[in-house]
């Protein structure tokens, strides 16, 4: 039996990703880990960012965890990084990235 083709894919989030923002999303990035074998976020243009956000990250990677899917954030921007570094998830959602003090402070600097 063949092997269905991968299917991957990209989303760029803008704007908020807050209480005012996830329940939309959070239906929609579902159903995308249903039909994708990868799903990637880039978070370089989320410019707020509180912990109704961080929630959503958390499912949406447990979900693909749970399906056998791979979900990798990508490009975090600084209100991201904050927030992941204040929360003590870096680990978990600071996926293929080194994120270190300097990193966050340098960013909140410029």
């Amino acid at each position: 039996m063949a092997k269905s083709k991968e299917q991957n894919e990209r989303i760029t989030i803008k704007g908020e990703l807050t209480i005012y923002t996830v329940a939309e999303l959070k239906e929609s990035l579902l159903a995308k880990l249903l039909t994708n074998d990868e799903l990637v976020l880039d978070l370089s243009a989320v410019d707020e960012f509180d912990a109704a956000g961080l929630q959503l990250l958390i499912v949406i990677k447990r979900g693909a965890m749970a399906l056998g899917r791979v979900f990798k954030i990508t490009q975090h921007s600084p209100a991201v990084l904050n927030l992941l570094n204040l929360a003590g998830l870096t680990s978990l959602l600071g996926d293929s990235m080194l994120i270190t003090p300097e990193i966050i402070l340098e960013e909140n600097l410029a």
